[in-house]
């Protein structure tokens, strides 16, 4: 066997091991039945994965980023689809600019974000920690949002909706009779691509959460400052699996990837 047949299986391995190790390595750590957060595992135990459901300030902070994941997603998808459709069926003067407005939230790195929203926003206004992160998460969120429904936009023959209008359909009754049955599909993974996101989110959250109001991820990382146990492991692995799950979902059940 040749070294070249040889240098890409390995290559390969290697690339797969630097991209699922850390994951399996927290998996492995959270069946822990040490004490403290160690690799390896000091025997096998649940007790950690049950505790995450006994901490109250995880509990709340899993409250706060449901509310902040759906609610966020929602409102980006309702300024999302107007957005989307007008930027694909009209040719408006500075389409490109406001493509590369929208686009922001995700060229711009998170941290900068955060900062910005949070010396130009919610300081002179005296804007609440809710109100903020809300905020937010739906700026993070609408560029996925235009994005993907942009793609089911295009993939749907604008003549199918100009027929339903020559047979006597109002616009608006065009759009909703006609366009959105057609781009179901987009929608619902660009919600799915837009909770997952949000959930996840860290750098923003981090600048904007506040006493009494925090997101998960930002809840894990003050509890480590604290508490070195396994429990962290477990929750983090328990997410993992829960966003596996649901992007899965999607490409079982909405061809996810034909969206994105």
């Amino acid at each position: 066997m040749s070294a070249r047949s040889l240098f890409i299986p390995f290559t390969l391995f290697l690339v797969i091991a630097f991209l699922i190790g850390p994951f399996l390595i927290i998996v492995a750590a959270s069946f822990s039945a040490g004490e403290t957060l160690a690799f390896p595992p000091q025997g096998f135990s649940l007790r950690w994965i049950a505790k995450v459901f006994t901490v109250e300030s995880f509990r709340a902070s899993f409250g706060m980023s449901m509310f902040l994941a759906i609610g966020g997603t929602a409102a980006a998808l309702v300024l999302g689809i107007p957005a989307s459709y007008a930027l694909s069926r009209y040719r408006l003067p500075g389409a490109e600019f406001v493509r590369t407005v929208v686009s922001a939230p995700i060229i711009v790195p998170g941290i900068i974000v955060g900062l910005a929203l949070l010396r130009y926003i919610v300081v002179p206004f005296q804007v609440g920690i809710t109100l903020a992160l809300f905020m937010a998460h739906t700026a993070l969120v609408l560029p996925y949002a235009v994005r993907v429904v942009s793609a089911s936009l295009d993939n749907l023959r604008s003549d199918i909706e100009e027929a339903a209008v020559l047979l006597g359909s109002s616009r608006p009754g065009a759009f909703f009779r006609v366009v959105m049955p057609n781009i179901r599909g987009g929608i619902l993974s660009a919600f799915i691509l837009g909770f997952v996101t949000s959930f996840n989110q860290v750098p923003v959250s981090l600048f904007l959460s506040g006493p009494g109001v925090r997101t998960l991820p930002i809840d894990m990382i003050a509890y480590m400052e604290i508490v070195f146990d396994p429990s962290v492991a477990a929750l983090s692995s328990l997410l993992a699996f829960l966003s596996i799950g649901i992007v899965f979902a999607a490409e079982r059940f909405l061809g996810f990837s034909r969206y994105v």
